[in-house]
Protein backbone atom coordinates (compact mmCIF):
# COMPACT_ATOMS: atom_id res chain seq x y z
CA UNK A 1 0.00 0.00 0.00
CA UNK A 2 1.20 3.54 -0.76
CA UNK A 3 0.21 6.40 1.50
CA UNK A 4 -0.02 9.12 -1.20
CA UNK A 5 -2.73 7.18 -3.05
CA UNK A 6 -4.55 5.97 0.07
CA UNK A 7 -7.47 7.57 1.90
CA UNK A 8 -7.43 8.41 5.60
CA UNK A 9 -9.77 5.44 6.34
CA UNK A 10 -7.26 3.23 4.51
CA UNK A 11 -4.49 4.40 6.85
CA UNK A 12 -6.73 4.08 9.89
CA UNK A 13 -7.38 0.46 8.92
CA UNK A 14 -3.67 -0.14 8.29
CA UNK A 15 -2.85 1.01 11.80
CA UNK A 16 -5.08 -1.69 13.27
CA UNK A 17 -2.66 -4.32 11.91
CA UNK A 18 0.69 -2.52 11.64
CA UNK A 19 2.50 0.46 13.15
CA UNK A 20 5.24 0.50 10.49
CA UNK A 21 5.84 2.75 7.50
CA UNK A 22 8.69 2.90 4.97
CA UNK A 23 9.77 6.35 3.77
CA UNK A 24 12.07 6.61 0.76
CA UNK A 25 14.52 9.46 1.35
CA UNK A 26 17.04 10.87 -1.09
CA UNK A 27 18.38 13.99 -2.74
CA UNK A 28 17.91 16.29 -5.73
CA UNK A 29 21.41 16.69 -7.14
CA UNK A 30 23.39 16.38 -10.34
CA UNK A 31 24.50 12.91 -11.39
CA UNK A 32 26.92 13.60 -14.19
CA UNK A 33 26.10 14.18 -17.89
CA UNK A 34 23.74 11.21 -18.23
CA UNK A 35 22.29 10.67 -14.75
CA UNK A 36 19.00 12.19 -13.64
CA UNK A 37 19.13 15.02 -11.10
CA UNK A 38 16.60 13.09 -9.01
CA UNK A 39 18.56 9.81 -9.06
CA UNK A 40 19.12 9.59 -5.30
CA UNK A 41 15.42 10.10 -4.58
CA UNK A 42 14.24 7.99 -7.51
CA UNK A 43 16.27 4.89 -6.64
CA UNK A 44 14.78 4.23 -3.17
CA UNK A 45 11.35 5.23 -4.47
CA UNK A 46 11.58 2.86 -7.45
CA UNK A 47 12.79 -0.01 -5.27
CA UNK A 48 10.20 0.63 -2.55
CA UNK A 49 7.34 0.83 -5.04
CA UNK A 50 8.48 -2.41 -6.66
CA UNK A 51 8.59 -4.04 -3.23
CA UNK A 52 5.05 -2.80 -2.62
CA UNK A 53 3.91 -4.36 -5.89
CA UNK A 54 5.29 -7.72 -4.70
CA UNK A 55 3.84 -7.45 -1.18
CA UNK A 56 0.97 -4.94 -1.41
CA UNK A 57 -0.77 -5.99 1.82
CA UNK A 58 2.36 -6.29 3.94
CA UNK A 59 4.14 -2.93 3.57
CA UNK A 60 3.12 0.72 3.58
CA UNK A 61 5.22 3.14 1.52
CA UNK A 62 5.14 6.80 2.48
CA UNK A 63 5.81 9.81 0.26
CA UNK A 64 9.40 10.30 -0.86
CA UNK A 65 11.47 12.81 1.12
CA UNK A 66 13.19 13.88 -2.08
CA UNK A 67 15.39 16.86 -1.19
CA UNK A 68 18.29 16.17 1.16
CA UNK A 69 21.76 17.52 1.98
CA UNK A 70 23.62 18.20 -1.26
CA UNK A 71 25.32 21.58 -0.83
CA UNK A 72 28.50 20.26 -2.46
CA UNK A 73 26.61 19.79 -5.75
CA UNK A 74 25.37 23.38 -5.98
CA UNK A 75 28.00 24.16 -8.64
CA UNK A 76 25.78 22.27 -11.11
CA UNK A 77 22.43 23.64 -12.38
CA UNK A 78 19.33 21.89 -11.07
CA UNK A 79 20.66 20.81 -7.69
CA UNK A 80 18.36 21.65 -4.76
CA UNK A 81 19.53 21.21 -1.19
CA UNK A 82 18.53 21.63 2.44
CA UNK A 83 20.81 22.76 5.21
CA UNK A 84 21.35 19.96 7.76
CA UNK A 85 19.37 21.90 10.38
CA UNK A 86 16.44 22.28 7.95
CA UNK A 87 16.45 18.62 7.05
CA UNK A 88 16.55 17.58 10.72
CA UNK A 89 13.57 19.82 11.48
CA UNK A 90 11.61 18.52 8.50
CA UNK A 91 12.30 14.88 9.33
CA UNK A 92 11.22 15.48 12.92
CA UNK A 93 7.97 17.05 11.71
CA UNK A 94 7.31 14.12 9.37
CA UNK A 95 7.99 11.63 12.15
CA UNK A 96 5.90 13.41 14.75
CA UNK A 97 2.99 13.72 12.31
CA UNK A 98 3.06 9.95 11.82
CA UNK A 99 3.55 9.28 15.53
CA UNK A 100 0.46 11.35 16.30
CA UNK A 101 -1.61 8.87 14.28
CA UNK A 102 -0.11 5.84 15.99
CA UNK A 103 2.90 4.88 13.91
CA UNK A 104 5.66 3.46 16.11
CA UNK A 105 8.21 2.19 13.58
CA UNK A 106 9.54 4.45 10.82
CA UNK A 107 11.96 2.91 8.31
CA UNK A 108 13.87 5.53 6.30
CA UNK A 109 15.02 3.95 3.02
CA UNK A 110 17.91 6.12 1.93
CA UNK A 111 19.38 6.79 -1.50
CA UNK A 112 22.05 9.42 -0.78
CA UNK A 113 25.30 8.93 1.11
CA UNK A 114 25.41 12.65 1.90
CA UNK A 115 22.23 12.25 3.96
CA UNK A 116 23.58 9.67 6.38
CA UNK A 117 24.99 11.88 9.14
CA UNK A 118 21.97 14.21 9.00
CA UNK A 119 19.48 11.35 9.15
CA UNK A 120 21.22 10.00 12.23
CA UNK A 121 21.22 13.48 13.79
CA UNK A 122 17.50 13.76 13.04
CA UNK A 123 16.93 10.48 14.89
CA UNK A 124 18.71 11.98 17.91
CA UNK A 125 16.54 15.09 17.69
CA UNK A 126 13.33 13.05 17.50
CA UNK A 127 14.29 10.97 20.52
CA UNK A 128 15.43 14.07 22.44
CA UNK A 129 12.09 15.77 21.93
CA UNK A 130 10.39 12.82 23.55
CA UNK A 131 12.92 12.72 26.39
CA UNK A 132 12.37 16.40 27.19
CA UNK A 133 8.58 16.16 26.92
CA UNK A 134 7.14 16.60 30.43
CA UNK A 135 4.65 13.84 29.65
CA UNK A 136 7.54 11.41 29.04
CA UNK A 137 6.96 9.52 32.27
CA UNK A 138 3.64 8.12 31.04
CA UNK A 139 3.15 4.86 29.20
CA UNK A 140 2.80 6.23 25.67
CA UNK A 141 4.49 3.97 23.12
CA UNK A 142 7.86 5.16 21.87
CA UNK A 143 9.13 5.24 18.31
CA UNK A 144 11.71 3.03 16.61
CA UNK A 145 13.67 4.63 13.78
CA UNK A 146 15.85 2.90 11.21
CA UNK A 147 18.00 4.05 8.30
CA UNK A 148 18.88 1.62 5.54
CA UNK A 149 20.85 2.63 2.44
CA UNK A 150 19.48 0.73 -0.57
CA UNK A 151 22.93 -0.23 -1.89
CA UNK A 152 24.09 -1.52 1.50
CA UNK A 153 22.30 -4.88 1.37
CA UNK A 154 24.97 -7.56 0.95
CA UNK A 155 23.14 -9.15 -1.99
CA UNK A 156 22.77 -5.82 -3.76
CA UNK A 157 26.41 -4.82 -3.36
CA UNK A 158 27.52 -8.27 -4.51
CA UNK A 159 25.41 -7.96 -7.66
CA UNK A 160 26.67 -4.44 -8.39
CA UNK A 161 30.27 -5.56 -8.05
CA UNK A 162 29.57 -8.47 -10.36
CA UNK A 163 27.91 -6.27 -12.98
CA UNK A 164 30.49 -3.47 -12.77
CA UNK A 165 33.86 -4.83 -11.61
CA UNK A 166 35.58 -1.72 -13.02
CA UNK A 167 34.35 1.86 -12.92
CA UNK A 168 31.38 1.45 -10.58
CA UNK A 169 32.50 4.53 -8.63
CA UNK A 170 30.97 6.40 -5.73
CA UNK A 171 28.85 9.11 -7.40
CA UNK A 172 26.82 8.86 -10.61
CA UNK A 173 27.48 5.15 -10.29
CA UNK A 174 26.65 2.64 -12.99
CA UNK A 175 24.20 0.84 -10.69
CA UNK A 176 22.09 3.82 -9.65
CA UNK A 177 21.87 5.12 -13.22
CA UNK A 178 20.79 1.63 -14.35
CA UNK A 179 18.00 1.60 -11.75
CA UNK A 180 16.60 4.86 -13.13
CA UNK A 181 16.92 3.63 -16.72
CA UNK A 182 14.83 0.59 -15.83
CA UNK A 183 12.08 2.81 -14.44
CA UNK A 184 12.34 5.36 -17.26
CA UNK A 185 13.46 3.33 -20.31
CA UNK A 186 12.62 6.10 -22.77
CA UNK A 187 15.35 8.21 -21.15
CA UNK A 188 18.16 5.67 -21.41
CA UNK A 189 21.37 7.38 -22.47
CA UNK A 190 23.93 4.64 -22.22
CA UNK A 191 25.84 5.86 -25.30
CA UNK A 192 26.77 9.26 -23.84
CA UNK A 193 30.51 9.68 -24.31
CA UNK A 194 32.59 10.83 -21.32
CA UNK A 195 36.17 11.89 -20.89
CA UNK A 196 37.91 10.48 -19.01
CA UNK A 197 35.93 7.26 -19.29
CA UNK A 198 36.36 6.61 -15.56
CA UNK A 199 36.09 9.78 -13.50
CA UNK A 200 38.73 10.70 -10.90
CA UNK A 201 38.34 9.96 -7.21
CA UNK A 202 38.87 12.42 -4.38
CA UNK A 203 37.42 14.13 -1.34
CA UNK A 204 34.53 16.57 -1.23
CA UNK A 205 33.76 19.64 0.86
CA UNK A 206 32.13 22.70 -0.73
CA UNK A 207 30.50 23.33 -4.09
CA UNK A 208 33.36 25.36 -5.57
CA UNK A 209 35.95 22.69 -4.79
CA UNK A 210 33.65 19.94 -6.06
CA UNK A 211 33.09 21.60 -9.46
CA UNK A 212 36.83 22.23 -9.77
CA UNK A 213 37.89 18.66 -8.92
CA UNK A 214 35.03 16.81 -10.68
CA UNK A 215 34.09 19.04 -13.64
CA UNK A 216 31.43 16.75 -15.12
CA UNK A 217 30.02 15.74 -11.71
CA UNK A 218 31.08 12.08 -11.56
CA UNK A 219 33.34 10.55 -8.90
CA UNK A 220 35.24 7.39 -9.81
CA UNK A 221 32.48 6.14 -12.08
CA UNK A 222 31.83 5.09 -15.66
CA UNK A 223 28.04 5.20 -16.04
CA UNK A 224 28.25 4.53 -19.78
CA UNK A 225 28.00 0.91 -18.59
CA UNK A 226 24.48 1.57 -17.27
CA UNK A 227 21.48 -0.07 -18.90
CA UNK A 228 17.86 -0.89 -18.11
CA UNK A 229 18.46 -4.66 -18.09
CA UNK A 230 20.97 -4.32 -15.27
CA UNK A 231 18.60 -1.97 -13.48
CA UNK A 232 15.87 -4.61 -13.56
CA UNK A 233 18.19 -7.13 -11.87
CA UNK A 234 19.27 -4.64 -9.21
CA UNK A 235 15.72 -3.54 -8.41
CA UNK A 236 14.52 -7.15 -8.09
CA UNK A 237 17.26 -8.03 -5.58
CA UNK A 238 16.95 -4.76 -3.65
CA UNK A 239 13.14 -5.04 -3.40
CA UNK A 240 13.42 -8.58 -2.05
CA UNK A 241 15.97 -7.42 0.55
CA UNK A 242 13.78 -4.47 1.53
CA UNK A 243 10.72 -6.67 2.09
CA UNK A 244 12.71 -9.03 4.31
CA UNK A 245 14.46 -6.26 6.25
CA UNK A 246 11.28 -4.26 6.77
CA UNK A 247 9.50 -7.38 8.05
CA UNK A 248 12.22 -7.91 10.64
CA UNK A 249 11.98 -4.26 11.67
CA UNK A 250 8.19 -4.41 11.93
CA UNK A 251 8.40 -7.51 14.11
Amino acid sequence: MRLPVSTWPDIETWLTKSKTIIIPIGSMEQHGPNGFIGTDALCPEIIANHAESLAPDDILIGPTFNVGCAQHHLGFPGTITLRPSTMIAAMADWAESLMRHGFERIYWFNGHGGNISTIEAAFSEIHARRSFDPRGADNRPGVSLKRRDWWDFKEVMSLCNQLYPVGHGSHATASEVSVTYWAYPDRERQHTEMSPKIAPNGTISDAVKYRRDFPDGRIGSDPTQSNAADGEKIVAVAAKCLIEDAARFAA
